[in-house]
């Protein structure tokens, strides 16, 4: 087992409108994080996982998300499964549990200028 406190975790802020409580468990395979989201993330472009999967649980607020030009509208309860190398932002007022597969890293992560 491996578990990891809400005390233990840290917040990292991800430009001005999004932060992220990072749970980080020393597992290569899995990891979460619960993110704040109050506006565009990113604020221009999008972002595109090179290795993981996301997976992500909206909690509370709506927003959308626009996953290789096709935009899906989020509501409370709902989830969206953002595959490894798909384009995407997210944009709106929500709070959402992400869990990654295999684990996120920075360095996986690249940023896209898409013009929008």
């Amino acid at each position: 087992m491996k578990l990891m406190l809400k005390r233990q975790a840290k917040e990292v802020k991800i430009g001005s409108t999004c932060s992220a409580i990072e749970y980080e468990i020393g597992d290569e395979d899995i990891n979460g994080a619960v993110i704040k989201l109050r506006g565009r993330s990113p604020e221009s472009g999008s972002v595109v996982n090179t290795k993981c999967k996301e997976m992500a649980y909206v909690m509370e607020g709506a927003g959308k998300i626009e996953i290789e030009g096709e935009k899906v509208l989020l509501n409370p309860e709902d989830m969206v499964i953002i595959e490894a190398g798909e384009k995407y932002f997210w944009d709106g007022s929500m709070t959402l549990f992400v869990s990654c597969t295999p684990a996120w890293t920075a360095e996986q992560s690249q940023r896209v200028n898409t013009g929008t």
